[in-house]
């Protein structure tokens, strides 16, 4: 590991964003996969296409920050972002720190860390535009650069099914976590609605060109988890409006398969939630 001096650009349309970033970087590990996989998060940021701001500023944060939680309305309904003060997180897969954001307002000590270097400049500049501090990295969370028992929480949502060695990843978190401390992360559900419906319309999932994108199972996820105790996995993630796709598949999608989806009773289509909620202890 060194110090280096990191310059970003990003194009989008007439926009782009610059930034420097001192900070510790991983010389390249030979890994082909994992350099695939540091690549294409480096010019596909988690909805960064759904902004209008200039990439960077303040309301292209706020943008963001509205757009995900209006799409996945659950998130604050289940996990406490005010209920660890005082305490440390680590985030794994933080992006440009939406989450990790609203756990440092309430008073968490956080550490966020990406194995994208524009994820974590973006997420630099989202914290200072807070008046936050954090401790952003990059890294890679299979090899996690933490002594064990670090953090009292440690949080990964929608990274695991995107990394090389998903239980590679899910064990790293465990070895940084405190006993007692708590585990919240997020997969894909193999057996979910969105997947059905992307195969019926032959409309793709979004980063589906990933170099890695995999969905488990409620019990495939049970078994990665193995080693915690405790542990509930919540299907949730039903259908809203999209503002990502466009045409008719789109309109038909958003007028008509939505409202009806929704009719129906929660507990009868609840094991077809797009995303896995998982809450396990250490």
């Amino acid at each position: 590991m060194s110090d280096m001096r990191i310059e970003h650009q990003m194009l989008m349309g007439q926009r782009a964003f610059t930034a420097t970033v001192h900070n510790w970087y991983p010389e390249p590990s030979g890994d082909v996969l994992l350099e695939k996989i540091r690549s294409y998060w480096n010019k596909h940021i988690h909805d960064l296409t759904i902004a209008t701001s200039p990439v960077g500023t303040p309301g292209f944060f706020k943008e963001l920050e509205e757009y995900r939680f209006d799409k996945l309305r659950y998130l604050p309904k289940l996990v406490n972002f005010a209920g660890y003060k005082n305490k440390r997180i680590l985030e794994v897969g933080c992006g440009v720190g939406i989450d990790l954001v609203r756990f440092a307002q309430n008073g968490a000590i956080v550490t966020g860390v990406d194995l994208a270097p524009q994820s974590i400049a973006l997420a630099k500049k989202n914290f200072e535009h807070h008046g936050l501090s954090g401790d952003l990295r990059v890294m890679n969370g299979e090899a996690l650069e933490f002594d064990d028992e670090q953090f009292d929480m440690v949080y990964a949502h929608g990274v695991i099914q995107y990394t090389t060695n998903a239980q590679k990843m899910i064990d790293e978190l465990y070895r940084v976590l405190k006993p007692g401390g708590e585990f919240i992360g997020m997969l894909y559900n193999r057996k979910g609605w969105l997947n059905y419906m992307s195969k019926l319309f032959k409309v793709g999932l979004e980063h589906e060109d990933a170099p890695v994108l995999k969905k488990y199972t409620i019990a495939e996820f049970r078994e990665m988890l193995r080693k915690f105790s405790k542990v509930t996995i919540i299907p949730e993630r039903f259908p809203v409006k999209s503002r990502l796709h466009k045409g008719v598949k789109a309109t038909l999608y958003n007028t008509f398969f939505v409202g009806a989806f929704n009719l129906i009773p929660r507990f009868i289509v609840r094991r077809t939630g797009w995303h896995l909620m998982a809450f396990a202890y250490k």
